[in-house]
């Protein structure tokens, strides 16, 4: 065991001379000759040498390790995100054809996106899809102007950030960005059940039947029914067309029915009465007739 360690030096001692172009056969004669005297100072070099080349060797293999691993997460690491577009968000979704233009033709778009990318204030947006917009009665968008059309899309807007889960401890009403909701012209007010979210403007009922888009500034929420608020639609209310009322019934032609029938009565009964008229004077005829037959026949 002890010679194998020798060895094991020795066959170290001379990689390590041979790799700097030393040969080591002098040496290990010497050692084979007189071990007790050699392998004392084989030792302490072999170790030195070892270290000596080890070392930046180590170091060598380090720097080249690092060197992958930085190539390696510059290839895979994602590319930053660019800044957040809030139609590009609804168009990747789908189905929301008719807010896209509400939105952009109050340029209420543009406002929102650089309201993302330049401040840190959240937002949160309730999104009506297309059906939604076709279920309204029609010619509810037209029947507005502009400013109230700005006031139908931004009543869609909270100036706050709110994932599912924070709208069970929300204040009513919710504060939009169509105006200060305390005082009653835009309320909003919100309900849950377990992860359902309840919306009430006070002419319609909804609720969020999905989360298209989150994130730590922005959330996107599907509604299926357009939020209608009191200060445009509270009075008529078009949410949905009214059911037509059923016709009128028309008795004038029962009454004139019942008109119609009444002298043909009246003439029934006065042809009856004259014909018992003409009966009673041809009975008083024939009776005279027989009389005089009777008095004539006597004389």
């Amino acid at each position: 065991m002890r010679a194998s360690c020798h060895l094991i030096l020795i066959a170290t001692f001379h990689l390590t001379f041979f790799t700097y172009g030393i040969s080591m056969h002098p040496l290990l004669h010497v050692y084979i000759t007189t071990p007790h005297l050699f392998l004392p100072l084989v030792t302490k070099i072999s170790v030195f040498l070892l270290a000596f080349f080890l070392t930046p060797m180590a170091k060598f293999f380090h720097f080249l390790l690092l060197l992958f691993i930085q190539t390696i997460s510059a290839q895979v690491a994602p590319t930053p995100a660019g800044p957040t577009n809030i139609t590009q968000v609804l168009e990747k979704a789908g189905q929301f054809t008719t807010f896209i233009k509400l939105l952009k033709a109050t340029q209420t778009a543009d406002r929102l996106n650089s309201q993302l990318n330049n401040s840190n204030q959240g937002l949160t947006l309730f999104a009506p899809t297309d059906n939604a917009f076709s279920s309204l009665k029609a010619g509810t968008l037209n029947s507005i102007n502009s400013q109230d059309q700005m006031q139908l899309v931004q009543f869609h807007i909270l100036p706050t950030l709110y994932s599912i889960s924070q709208f069970q401890t929300a204040s009513n009403p919710l504060h939009t960005q169509a105006g200060n909701s305390d005082d009653g012209e835009y309320p909003l007010n919100v309900t849950t059940s377990g992860n359902q979210v309840n919306l009430t403007t006070g002419v319609i009922d909804t609720t969020v039947s999905n989360t298209i888009f989150s994130d730590n500034q922005l959330a996107v929420y599907q509604v299926d029914k357009v939020l209608l608020p009191m200060a445009l639609f509270g009075s008529t209310a078009p949410a949905a067309a009214p059911a037509e009322a059923p016709a009128p019934t028309k008795p004038e032609k029962n009454v004139r029915a019942g008109a119609a029938d009444s002298p043909s009565g009246s003439s029934d009964s006065s042809a009856d009465a004259s014909s018992a008229v003409s009966l009673k004077r041809k009975t008083v005829e024939v009776v005279t007739f027989v009389v005089a037959v009777i008095a004539v026949s006597c004389f």
